[in-house]
């Protein structure tokens, strides 16, 4: 008996502790969704989105190309020390150069020993080229043609994604537009339905106008259901883009749903778009390669010094000498000098080479044209459909009034009993395709502009003339 109070008591102290945490949980500040404007979409999707991130980290390390390539004006120093135990047998005798056999120095003795001695070196080695022909300068032009076409690169990046996100914010508010228009078919289809079975159920309509009516209301409840899934699915896209998933994100539509756009955009020259910069820039590297082939076949003259000295254990008459002599550096020497290389041979392979990369930068200089000539087309494209869509966005209020009126006409024409329910299904289906037009209509419009915009290479008119449209 006492557990069963216990155990009751301990029921009423958790429902009270649990509807206190419900209150204060209800009554704690919860996040509020975020609202973006066009703009900032545009602008978040090109500070967060991971390939504008990627372009850019490889520009800065073109750019860190540069610098690696003038570290070639520097001289270099090379430091040496080297202790070792090894026996000294010399022979007298001439090696080609290869880096198997360890080379020995010192007098050729009569006998052969398994005996062992230190031997010890140590050196500095000093170089220095004074003239190289203009070919450092040439590898340096090269490293900066490289940084020029990352930066290209990343800036037709930047396009692409600042293109895409005002795309997909915009698809977003048409979508949504959609299910609005499907939403008020739906409410308009439930008036109706009410009011047919009111009829039937007086006899005065057949039972068969029932059945169509809840047909029509069950297919446009299955149409708002599509139109919101398309609605979330945009939503998920743009927000992908803009690297928040998961966040609930409030579209601020601004002029695109309320006003059509005042001007046109400005003509841009198609040398000024990124996708032609960036090939401009592949032909301008693939010249500066060329450059410093041809001044890579030359002669390199080096100034060089050098100070060194050396320890051995090995006696000039045989000896060894004991303990640890032949650790300490006991002869010293010290040298300067020009030293000059040529080779003579590459001559062959130089020019093959020179082959190689003219016929390359004759391809980049035919992909120039033609990227030219795609941008060309691309801008016509984008401007034949917005001509057709500003005629639309002039098109589709007549569509809208008419509609409304025959939808109001054969709702009067059908409760007079002048007409069908199938007639009032049509002009429903016509209204509710007429609101959808109307709505996507303005949308359509700033989507073309922005299509003209991304053609020629710069969202910022695009951008601009939004801002001056705003209410």
């Amino acid at each position: 008996m006492r557990k069963a109070v216990r155990w009751e008591a301990y029921l009423m102290v958790s429902l009270v502790v649990g509807c206190r945490v419900s209150v204060l949980w209800a009554q704690a500040p919860q996040p509020e969704p975020r609202s973006l404007t066009l703009q900032q979409a545009v602008e978040h999707a090109l500070e967060h989105y991971p390939s504008v991130r990627v372009a850019l980290e490889r520009a800065q390390g073109a750019q860190g190309q540069i610098d690696l390539a003038r570290t070639n004006y520097l001289p270099t120093s090379n430091l040496l020390w080297q202790s070792n135990r090894a026996t000294a047998n010399n022979i007298f005798g001439l090696l080609l150069p290869q880096g198997v056999i360890p080379p020995i120095s010192g007098p050729v003795l009569p006998t052969t020993s398994n005996r062992t001695v230190w031997g010890s070196t140590a050196g500095v080695l000093f170089s220095w080229e004074p003239l190289d022909f203009g070919y450092r300068r040439a590898m340096v032009n090269v490293a900066r043609a490289g940084e020029n076409l990352a930066w290209s690169q990343a800036n037709l990046t930047r396009l692409d994604v600042a293109s895409e996100a005002a795309q997909a914010f915009i698809s977003v508010l048409a979508a949504q537009q959609a299910a609005r228009a499907d939403r008020a078919n739906v409410d308009r289809w439930e008036v109706v339905a009410k009011s047919v079975h009111v009829l039937v159920d007086n006899e005065l309509r057949p039972g068969a106008d029932a059945s169509r009516a809840d047909a029509e209301l069950a297919v446009a409840r299955t149409l708002w259901i599509q139109a919101q899934t398309a609605a979330r699915v945009s939503h998920a896209t743009l927000v992908n883009i803009l690297g928040i998933t998961g966040a609930d994100v409030n579209l601020e539509a601004g002029p695109l749903l309320s006003a059509q756009p005042a001007e046109d955009l400005p003509a841009l020259p198609l040398a000024s778009h990124p996708a032609a910069t960036a090939q401009q820039a592949q032909v301008e590297q693939v010249k500066a390669q060329e450059q410093a082939l041809n001044r890579s076949y030359v002669p390199r003259f080096f100034t060089q010094a050098a100070l060194s000295g050396r320890g051995s254990g090995a006696n000039p008459d045989g000896t060894d000498s004991p303990g640890l002599n032949g650790l300490g550096l006991e002869r010293a020497n010290y040298a300067a000098g020009i030293t000059v290389t040529f080779p003579l041979f590459d001559y062959f392979s130089n020019r093959a080479q020179k082959k190689i990369v003219d016929a390359h930068q004759k391809a980049e200089a035919a992909q120039y044209d033609q990227t030219l000539q795609s941008l060309s087309e691309g801008v016509e494209q984008a401007q034949a459909t917005l001509e057709g869509a500003r005629k639309v966005a002039e098109n589709t209020p007549v569509e809208l009034a008419a509609a409304r009126a025959s939808e109001a006409q054969s709702q009067a024409r059908y409760k007079a009993g002048l007409a069908t329910l199938v007639d009032v299904s049509q002009a429903e289906g016509l209204l509710v395709q007429a609101e959808i037009d109307d709505a996507l209509a303005r949308l359509n419009l700033w989507r073309s502009l922005e299509g003209v915009a991304a053609a020629q290479g710069n969202l910022q008119p695009f951008l601009e003339l939004l801002r001056r449209s705003a209410p």
